[in-house]
């Protein structure tokens, strides 16, 4: 009858895992392209001849061109849906690859900050997907677990641009060998960003046949108004807990942000020559904060314990930071190693925290918005934080540069402390369980 066909309905696609796949693989690309530069600052320094400055601001790029376009891009994510944004970002990010690929001359530098900008604009394109593709494409019970795999594709690239350009770009004296080997590296990475765009033009379909969820069989094509998406900022802009939440989660994700660029400057500025061991530290700063945001994750759907886990999480990252600091000069690599291993745990287990401590406070608006706002201030956060700690690093030297952070990291504990936990998404369950 009637209700045995509306049943029918409700099925999950067996595409679903490969649509997760491709955009973890074109996501997992993009931020290896963000990272590569810096995660071998000195070599690139010599090849181009630049500051470290004119490096740094390679990674800075990424945080400067999210600014202005995330909302352009969420509100395009809207309308037009999907595929659209896989086919923009996949293309974006094997065309900054490809250009790239014309900047192998020491005088070329321009050429490859025109390939790390199309990169970047890219970037902009895949950030805000995840919720997305787990809501449109997965199950109610598989909802979270595909949000955080389709963000540890993001993190994966990170880790392989701090792990692979020391391998494959040694820093040997001779120009033309140094050309030789970049140019390796950039070839792979445009071999792989194309055959990746390829791929989302056969697979990447904008939903599946039938919807994978009850919640989003309900979600009909209701339109959504463009001002309801301003005006759903302008009321989150005036609520005090959410501000709170906004400045401390960017204050924490900023330092992240500096940590990364500058590893590579910090690292060999103690240890001459151990450029590959730079690399394996950032490596494991990621792969440790990888089994963070999965532990904290875990955690906060057990104990639903928000600000506690939140303050806890913060006073950890404070407490990592200024052990980091102190045992970065002591001369044991492998100590280095451990405080970092501490610091990515903490630091990177707190990013899915704020965003899942925000939709709590700000619910029923739209988790994108929420998410969208805290990107915005990280990555206002992240440019002051690289510009700022570069400075200092270079006129009083790294430990100056990292008590920066320090004291950034303990105002954002402080601040933490003051948000009341107002859990209107529980709120909500709660009171619907309840009728």
């Amino acid at each position: 009858g009637g209700g045995c066909d509306a049943a029918a309905k409700v099925q999950l696609s067996r595409l679903r895992w490969a649509v997760l796949l491709l955009f973890s693989s074109y996501s997992l690309c993009n931020s290896f392209q963000w990272i590569q530069y810096s995660s071998i600052n000195n070599v690139f320094v010599r090849f181009y001849d630049v500051s470290t400055f004119a490096i740094d601001w390679l990674s800075m790029s990424y945080m400067l061109v999210y600014i202005p376009l995330l909302f352009p891009v969420a509100w395009l994510l809207d309308k037009k849906g999907l595929r659209l944004i896989a086919l923009v970002g996949s293309a974006l990010n094997a065309m900054g690859a490809w250009v790239k690929l014309g900047s192998l001359k020491p005088h070329l530098f321009p050429v490859t900050v025109l390939g790390q900008v199309i990169c970047s604009l890219a970037q902009v394109f895949i950030l805000g997907m995840p919720s997305r593709i787990a809501s449109v494409w997965f199950g109610s019970h598989e909802v979270s677990t595909a949000c955080s795999l389709a963000v540890f594709g993001n993190q994966l690239g990170i880790a392989a641009g701090f792990l692979i350009p020391p391998v494959l770009i040694p820093n040997v004296e001779d120009v033309e060998k140094l050309a030789y080997h970049i140019s390796i590296m950039f070839f792979m990475v445009a071999g792989v960003a194309s055959a990746l765009f390829i791929l989302v033009i056969i697979v990447f379909k904008e939903k599946p046949p039938n919807p994978p969820s009850r919640a989003q069989a309900s979600i009909q094509s209701r339109p959504t108004a463009e001002n309801s998406f301003v005006q759903s900022i302008l009321r989150l802009l005036r609520q005090a807990n959410f501000m709170l939440l906004m400045v401390t989660y960017g204050l924490n994700a900023g330092c992240f942000y500096a940590l990364s660029t500058l590893l590579n400057r910090m690292v060999i500025h103690h240890y001459p020559g151990e450029e590959v061991n730079a690399g394996r530290i950032g490596l494991t700063i990621v792969l440790s904060g990888m089994a963070g945001a999965l532990i904290s994750g875990i955690w906060l759907d057990k104990t639903k314990t928000y600000k506690q886990t939140t303050l806890v999480v913060y006073i950890m990252s404070l407490v990592g930071m200024i052990v980091y600091t102190f045992t970065l000069s002591l001369g044991h690599l492998w100590v280095v190693f451990v405080t970092a291993g501490l610091l990515g745990f903490f630091m990177t287990g707190y990013l899915p925290l704020g965003f899942e401590f925000a939709a709590e406070l700000t619910y029923p608006e739209s988790e994108g918005t929420s998410s969208g706002l805290l990107n915005v201030s990280a990555q206002i956060f992240g440019i002051a934080f690289t510009i700022g700690q570069g400075q200092i690093m270079d006129h009083f030297g790294t430990k100056a540069g990292n008590l920066l952070l320090c004291s950034v990291l303990f105002l954002g504990t402080i601040m933490t402390a003051f948000i009341k936990a107002d859990l209107r998404r529980q709120q909500a369950n709660l009171e619907n369980g309840q009728t």
